[in-house]
C-alpha cells in the first residue's frame, strides 16, 4: 500500500489505484499520512474535516467517515483506533512526502559534503515524487505551504548541485526566477549558469536586472552573497568545484573534530605517503573551499590561479591571487606541498598576509614552517578503523566479503595505512586474505594494483613511498636506510652511533614524515622500513651497538637501577632478538656472547620459549666447549645435555644464569655428593649478588636438612638484607617467598607473599609473577577458598603466556584441591591428569610432577573410603 499527498491525494494497494472517495475521506486520508505512524488526535482530526463548524455528533461523523475510507482502502486495519485517536499503519517510505523529505535531507547533506554527483541523483529522486501542487484536492492550506516550501529549497539545492557539476539549466533557473523574482539566491545561481556557459555580459546583467528590483520593491541592496557572485563573474573566476569521492569515507572523527576546532589560520596536516591526507582534507572543507592539487605542478602560484580559473595578466601571479582572494571569506586547500615546500611557503605567508580573510588548509609531508601554522599530523588508522576500510573497500569489488582473522592481520601489518590497505582489500577479487597476508612479506610486489585514474605516485604502494624517497637529501637517503634496519625503532643515541649522522639529519627525516618521534623512540612505519632497508643494511653495526648495550646492562640488572635497566632492554627487544639472529648467521662465536650476556634478561623477563629456535640454530653451528658461555646455550636450547657441563665449568662465575639454571635443572645439592670445583669457586665468590643467593640458598637447605626454622629464618632474613641493600627485587623476593614457607602464621604468609609479588611485578619478572601468583593461591586455600580459586585462574593464564609447563600444573593441582573439596572428585582428576601430561624435563618440573602423582594417590585414597 502506498499513499501519495504531493498532487492530489492518491491511495495505490498492489492491484492498483483506489477510489478513495469524495472530499471528507480524502482529507482523513491525508490528515493520517501527514502523520504516519502516529496516533493523530481526534480534535485534530474534527478540526481539519469540519474546520469551525463541526456536526453536533462529531466523534460519530469522524467514526462514520474512518469507516467509509477503511471500505475504500479495503483493508480496515491499515486504520487503528486508539483512546487517543487514529493511526495510519504504514512504514514512513510508504508515504510520498515522506519519502520526498528523506531524499530531500539526504541530497542537501551529500551538497554540503562536497559530493554534487550524490546530491543531484538523491534530489533529482526526491522531486520526481511530485505529481503537482501538494494536497490539491482538499482543503489544507497550511500543510500544503510547508510542503511546497520543502519542495523550493529541493528544488534551489538541485540547482546548486548541477552549478558545481557545471550542467546547470539556465531556461529552467530562468522560469524559477520570473516565479519568484526576489528570491537573491536563485538570481546568484541564474547569473553562475550565464557564467558557466560563458554568458558573461548576460550573468552581469543579470546582476542590475535583481539590483534595480530590489530597490524598487525592498529599497535595499543586493545580499553580501550576491555581490560576491557579482565580483567573480567581473574577475573571469570559474572556481573548480572540490573533487568527487567515489568511496566512504572511513574513521579520522578525531582529527576531523581537532580541524574543526582550530583557529589558526594556516593548517598543515602532515603525515607519511598514502595516510589519506589529501581525504581528509577534502572531508573537512567546505563545498566553497579552493582545491589547489600541487602533485603534477612545478609553479605553486600558477596552480593556484588555474585552480581559481583566472588568467595570468601582467601582475605577479601572487599579486593577481591577492585580488582575486582578498575579500573572500574562503579555505584554500594547498595539496601534495612537499616537492615545492619553499614555494609553498613563500605563497601562504604572502596570501595570509593580504588576505585577512583567507585560511589556508594544507597538505604535506613535512610542515610548510611559517609563523602561525599549525600542525596536524595524520597518522595511521587505529585498528577498528583499518579493519573497517578494509572490509568496505574489499566489498566493493567481492560483495560476499566476510572478515576474519587474516583481515585484522594484514591491517596491523600494513600498519593502519590506509592505501596500503586498500590496495590489499583490492586483492581480495581474486586472493584469500590468508593469501593476502601470506604474501605481505613481499608488500611492494603484491600491492600494485590501485586506481587506474588515480595519480601516478598512488598506483601502488612502491610508488608513494618512492615518491618520499626521491624527495630526500644524500645523508637523508643514508640515514633512512640506516634505520631500516633497526626491528623495534631507536633511541636517539642508538640512531647516531649506528647511523652515523647526527641528529638534524634524524629531525629532517621526522619533518618529512618518514621516521615517527615518540617518547625518546624512533621508528619507521613497517612498509616505509622495508623500502628503505633495500637500499642499505647495517647489522653489523647494528649487532655491535647491541652487543655493547646487553654487556653495559646486564651488571644493573642485579643493582639498585635494575628497573630502569630491564624497561631499556624490554624496549630494544625487537632490536636484541635482531642481532643474535644476525650474529648466530654471520658470526656464532659473537652470537655465543651475545646469549650470554641476555641470558638473565631473558631469563627476567620470561623469554626462554621465545629464544629457543635460534639458540638451537647457534647450538648447531658452534663448537662443543667447556665454557660459561657454552652451558648457557644449552640450558636455552637442549637443556636435557646440560647436566655434565656443570661440572666442567673451571669458574669463577661471570653470569648469574648458570646458577639459577643450574638450580632448576638438577635441583638442590646432594650434601652427600662430593663438591665440584663450581661450588667452591661459587663460595668464594666476592660478588654481593651471588652471597645473597648463597644465603637464601643455604637458608632453605639448612631448614629442610636439619629443621632449625629459627636459624633458617635468622639466615633468610640475612640474605634478604643483602638483596634489599642492593636494590635487587628478584633475589628479595625468592627470599620473601622462603620465609612466608616458614612462617607459621597464614596470614603472615600471605603478607610475605604479596609483598614478593610487588617487588617482581615492579620489575616485570613474567616468569616469578606467573609462579608468585600461583604461590598466593596455595597461601590462601585455608583462608578464602574463592580468592584462592580467582587466583589459580590469574596464575594459569600467566603461566600459559610464559609458556611455564611447572606453574601451569602446579595451578591445575590447586584447582583439582578445589574441585575435590567441592564434591567433584571427577573434575579434580580431570585437571591432575591435564597437569600431569604437560609436564617435561628438568628439576622443577620434576618436583611439580611428584606432587601432581602426589595428589592423584590421594584423591584416588580418597574416593576408596
Amino acid at each position: 500500500m502506498h499513499v501519495g499527498i504531493l498532487g492530489p491525494v492518491e491511495a495505490h494497494s498492489p492491484d492498483g489505484k483506489l477510489a478513495v472517495g469524495g472530499p471528507r475521506p480524502r482529507t482523513l486520508l491525508a490528515m493520517l499520512a501527514l502523520r504516519v505512524g502516529d496516533v493523530v488526535p481526534l480534535d485534530r482530526l474534527v478540526d481539519e474535516l469540519y474546520g469551525s463548524e463541526p456536526p453536533a455528533d462529531a466523534a460519530n461523523a469522524l467514526q462514520g467517515q474512518v469507516s467509509r475510507l477503511r471500505r475504500a482502502l479495503g483493508d480496515a486495519s491499515l486504520i487503528e483506533f486508539h483512546s487517543a485517536g487514529y493511526r495510519l499503519a504504514l512504514a514512513a517510505d510508504q508515504v510520498d512526502a515522506h519519502r520526498f523529505a528523506s531524499l530531500a535531507a539526504d541530497g542537501q547533506q551529500a551538497l554540503e559534503q562536497g559530493d554534487p554527483q550524490a546530491a543531484e541523483s538523491l534530489l533529482s529522486e526526491a522531486l520526481q515524487l511530485w505529481r503537482g501542487p501538494a494536497l490539491a484536492d482538499v482543503d489544507a492550506a497550511d500543510h500544503a505551504t510547508r510542503l511546497e516550501q520543502q519542495r523550493s529549497s529541493a528544488v534551489s539545492a538541485l540547482i546548486a548541485a548541477r552549478i558545481r557539476l557545471g550542467r546547470a539549466d539556465v531556461q529552467e533557473i530562468q522560469g524559477l526566477v520570473r516565479q519568484n523574482p526576489l528570491d537573491e539566491r536563485l538570481r546568484g545561481y541564474l547569473m553562475q549558469a550565464l557564467n558557466q556557459q560563458g554568458r558573461q555580459a548576460e550573468a552581469l546583467q543579470a546582476f542590475e536586472d535583481a539590483r534595480s528590483l530590489l530597490a524598487d520593491e525592498l529599497g535595499a541592496d543586493p545580499s553580501p552573497e550576491l555581490r560576491a557572485v557579482h565580483v567573480q563573474i567581473l574577475r573571469g573566476q570559474t572556481q573548480r568545484e572540490l573533487p568527487a569521492q567515489l568511496t566512504s569515507f572511513v574513521g579520522r572523527q578525531e582529527e576531523l573534530q581537532r580541524i574543526a576546532t582550530l583557529t589558526s589560520r594556516l593548517v598543515t596536516l602532515t603525515g607519511p605517503g598514502g595516510a589519506g591526507k589529501t581525504r581528509l582534507a577534502l572531508q573537512s572543507a567546505t563545498p566553497s573551499a579552493i582545491f589547489v592539487d600541487l602533485a603534477p605542478a612545478k609553479d605553486v602560484a600558477a596552480a593556484t590561479l588555474h585552480a581559481l580559473g583566472l588568467k595570468e595578466t601582467v601582475l605577479e601571479p601572487e599579486d593577481r591571487l591577492t585580488l582575486a582572494l582578498r575579500e573572500r571569506n574562503t579555505v584554500l586547500i594547498l595539496d601534495n606541498c612537499e616537492h615545492l615546500i619553499v614555494q609553498a611557503a613563500q605563497l601562504a605567508q604572502h596570501l595570509l598576509s593580504t588576505c585577512p580573510r583567507l585560511r589556508i588548509l594544507a597538505t604535506s609531508r613535512e610542515a610548510l614552517g611559517i609563523t602561525g601554522e599549525t600542525l596536524c599530523p595524520v597518522p595511521p588508522l587505529n585498528p577498528e578503523q583499518s579493519v573497517a576500510l578494509f572490509v568496505d573497500r574489499a566489498r566493493l569489488v567481492n560483495p560476499a566479503f566476510v572478515r576474519d582473522q587474516y583481515t585484522v592481520d594484514i591491517c596491523r601489518e600494513l600498519d593502519g595505512l590506509p592505501l596500503a590497505i586498500e590496495l590489499a582489500a583490492a586483492r581480495t577479487r581474486t586472493l584469500t586474505t590468508q593469501e593476502i597476508a601470506d604474501r605481505l612479506n613481499d608488500r611492494f610486489r603484491l600491492l600494485t594494483k590501485g586506481n587506474r585514474a588515480a595519480a601516478p605516485r598512488h598506483q601502488t604502494l612502491r610508488a608513494v613511498v618512492e615518491w618520499s624517497w626521491d624527495l630526500l637529501s644524500e645523508d637523508e637517503r643514508d640515514l633512512a636506510a640506516s634505520l631500516a634496519t633497526f626491528s623495534g625503532g631507536a633511541t636517539l643515541e642508538a640512531v647516531e652511533q649506528v647511523g652515523g649522522h647526527d641528529i638534524e639529519v634524524l629531525e629532517a627525516l621526522v619533518d618529512k614524515s618518514l621516521v615517527e618521534a615518540n617518547d625518546g623512540r624512533y621508528r619507521m612505519l613497517e612498509t616505509i622500513r622495508e623500502f628503505c632497508s633495500q637500499h642499505k643494511r647495517v647489522d653489523a653495526e647494528h649487532t655491535a651497538y647491541f652487543h655493547a648495550l646487553a654487556r653495559r646492562a646486564d651488571p644493573e640488572l642485579r643493582q639498585r637501577n635494575q628497573v630502569r635497566w630491564f624497561a631499556r632492554l624490554t624496549a630494544e627487544h625487537a632490536n636484541l632478538m635482531q642481532a643474535v639472529e644476525w650474529a648466530t648467521s654471520h658470526d656464532p662465536e659473537l652470537a655465543l656472547r651475545l646469549v650470554s650476556d641476555l641470558s638473565w634478561y631473558w631469563y627476567l623477563k620470561g623469554s626462554r620459549t621465545e629464544v629457543e629456535g635460534v639458540a638451537r640454530r647457534l647450538l648447531a653451528v658452534v663448537p662443543e666447549q667447556s665454557t660459561e658461555e657454552y652451558a648457557i646455550l644449552l640450558a636455552l636450547a637442549a637443556p636435557e645435555r646440560v647436566r655434565n657441563k656443570w661440572h666442567e665449568l673451571p669458574g669463577p662465575i661471570k653470569q648469574p644464569f648458570v646458577l639459577i639454571a643450574w638450580a632448576m635443572l638438577d635441583g638442590p645439592p646432594d650434601p652427600t655428593a662430593p663438591r665440584t670445583r663450581l661450588q667452591d669457586e661459587m663460595e668464594r665468590s666476592e660478588d654481593p649478588w651471588i652471597q645473597g643467593l648463597i644465603g637464601f640458598s643455604k637458608s632453605y637447605l639448612s631448614w629442610v636438612s636439619t629443621g632449625d626454622r629459627a636459624a633458617a629464618i635468622e639466615q633468610s632474613r640475612t640474605a634478604l638484607h643483602q638483596f634489599q641493600s642492593l636494590g635487587e627485587r628478584w633475589g628479595a623476593a625468592q627470599v620473601l617467598d622462603v620465609l612466608a614457607n616458614l612462617t607459621e602464621d597464614p596470614h603472615e604468609a600471605l603478607a610475605l607473599t604479596d609483598e614478593a609479588l610487588r617487588a617482581v611485578t615492579e620489575l616485570g619478572a613474567a616468569e616469578e609473577m606467573a609462579e608468585f601468583r600461583g604461590r598466593r593461591a596455595d597461601r590462601l586455600l585455608d583462608l578464602d577458598q574463592d580468592e584462592a580459586e580467582r587466583e589459580y585462574h590469574q596464575a594459569l593464564e600467566m603461566a600459559t603466556q610464559a609458556g611455564l609447563a611447572a606453574t601451569r600444573a602446579l595451578a591445575n593441582a590447586g584447582l583439582a584441591k578445589i574441585a575435590q573439596r567441592r564434591g567433584d572428585p571427577a573434575r579434580a582428576e580431570q585437571l591432575l591428569r591435564e597437569a600431569q601430561r604437560e609436564l617435561g624435563f628438568g628439576w622443577m618440573q620434576e618436583s611439580a610432577k611428584q606432587y601432581v602423582e602426589d595428589a592423584l594417590t590421594e584423591l584416588a585414597r580418597t574416593r576408596e573410603a
